[in-house]
């Protein structure tokens, strides 16, 4: 799996070719587009409206959006904030991690959600968060899978929907053990 930053500026300035393939990856993901509320209607998600949801994500200063390829085809994103809006919150906040619905069960989530644990790693952050809508137990099941741990219970800052705050340490063990 390759991974690499998205690099327009501008969401609005994405390649079509691209954003056709992004459209793809959210519109394959109609039982989480019901969940999430995201788009008015889950089963037509439009190349515009994904532009302007990556253009929501982007707003903030912090935010990267990270595309994952496996075969050259576009298989996961992920949208990461190296700050969370709410400056009392320490850690990084991983934001999406989505997959193509054809590729589920395909490792590349994992993959994915390695790849930017190591990332912040790498920049000596020692915890990552994120948040799980509470009506979504195979989220919930995949994160806890992972390593996640429930810290909160709280609307998400965006849309007030119920989710469940999860954070994961970064520190090695060896790093916890003081030498």
């Amino acid at each position: 799996m390759i991974v690499e930053p998205l690099t327009a500026k501008d969401p609005h300035d994405i390649p079509g070719p691209l954003l056709t393939e992004l459209t793809g990856l959210y519109a394959s993901n109609e039982e989480f587009q019901q969940l999430s509320g995201d788009f008015p209607d889950p089963g037509r998600i439009l190349p515009e409206q994904v532009a302007a949801a990556l253009a929501d994500e982007l707003a903030q200063p912090t935010a990267e959006v990270l595309l994952a390829r496996s075969a050259g085809r576009l298989v996961a994103i992920a949208v990461t904030l190296g700050r969370h809006p709410d400056p009392a919150e320490p850690d990084p906040w991983l934001g999406l991690l989505m997959v193509h619905a054809a590729g589920h069960r395909a490792g590349h989530g994992r993959r994915l959600a390695a790849y930017v644990e190591e990332g912040f790693r790498s920049q000596g952050r020692t915890g990552l968060r994120l948040a799980v809508l509470e009506n979504n137990p195979r989220a919930l099941a995949f994160w806890t899978a992972l390593g996640y741990e429930e810290t909160a219970r709280r609307p998400d800052l965006a849309h007030g929907r119920p989710c469940i705050v999860m954070r994961k340490s970064l520190q090695s063990h060896t790093d916890t053990q003081g030498a």
